[in-house]
C-alpha cells in the first residue's frame, strides 16, 4: 500500500493565547511547575542543550508562539514554571530532530519541513514518558486542549495514523528504537 504523506500539525495558536494561559492556570494542561524541574532538566541535558528557567511573568526569548510557550535559542530551552509540559518537550524535539548546522544557528523557528515537525510531536509524546506525572496519555490530552490540529481529528488518532510517518523518520535517524524509546543520539 502506498504510503500517504504524512501531515504536519496545525497549533491554532493567534486567537488562544488567552485561552492558553487559562488553560494553565486551571489545571486544564500539565506545565512544567507540575513537574520534577530537576528531571525536565536532566532530561534535555541528555541531549546536549539545558533548560533555564524564566522567572515568573518574564519574556521567554526564543518562543515562537509567545509566553506561555516554550522557547528555543541555539542549544537552550527556555520555559517558564507555567509553560506547559507539552511545549517544553516539543521544543526540545525541535533541537534534537534538527542537525548540527540548522542547530548551531537556531533562534526560535526550527524551519523544519513538514516531516520533521511530525517526528517532533511522536518524539515528544516518547519524551513525556519519562517525566513522573506526566507520560504519553496526558500529553496527547494536553496536546488536544492547546488546540493542536490534526487531519484524522485527535492527537491520538494522528498517532494511530499519520504519527506512524514519524516514527519511521525517527527510526531512519536513530533517535528512537524500535521499541519506541529515545537513543539520546543526536544527528551530526
Amino acid at each position: 500500500m502506498p504510503r500517504r504523506p504524512a501531515r504536519a500539525p496545525v497549533r491554532q495558536v493567534p486567537n488562544a493565547v488567552s485561552a492558553a494561559a487559562r488553560a494553565v492556570a486551571s489545571g486544564d494542561v500539565v506545565a512544567l511547575a507540575d513537574l520534577d524541574v530537576r528531571a525536565a532538566a536532566a532530561l534535555i541535558e541528555d541531549y546536549g542543550a539545558r533548560l533555564e528557567v524564566i522567572p515568573a511573568g518574564g519574556a521567554i526569548p526564543g518562543t515562537y508562539w509567545g509566553a506561555p510557550e516554550a522557547g528555543l535559542v541555539g542549544d537552550c530551552v527556555y520555559a517558564r514554571l507555567d509553560t506547559p509540559a507539552h511545549s517544553l518537550l516539543h521544543e526540545l524535539g525541535h533541537y534534537v530532530c534538527m542537525d548540527g548546522t540548522r542547530r548551531a544557528a537556531l533562534a526560535a523557528d526550527a524551519f523544519g519541513d513538514d516531516d520533521e515537525e511530525c517526528a517532533v510531536c511522536y518524539l515528544q509524546l516518547i519524551l513525556a514518558d519519562a517525566l513522573a506525572g506526566f507520560g504519553r496519555a496526558r500529553c496527547l490530552a494536553d496536546m488536544d486542549t492547546w488546540g493542536y490540529s490534526f487531519r484524522e481529528g485527535s492527537a491520538a488518532a494522528w498517532l494511530a495514523g499519520d504519527g506512524r510517518a514519524a516514527r519511521e523518520w525517527l527510526l531512519a535517524r536513530a533517535l528512537i528504537d524500535a521499541h519506541d524509546r529515545p537513543t539520546y543520539a543526536l544527528r551530526r
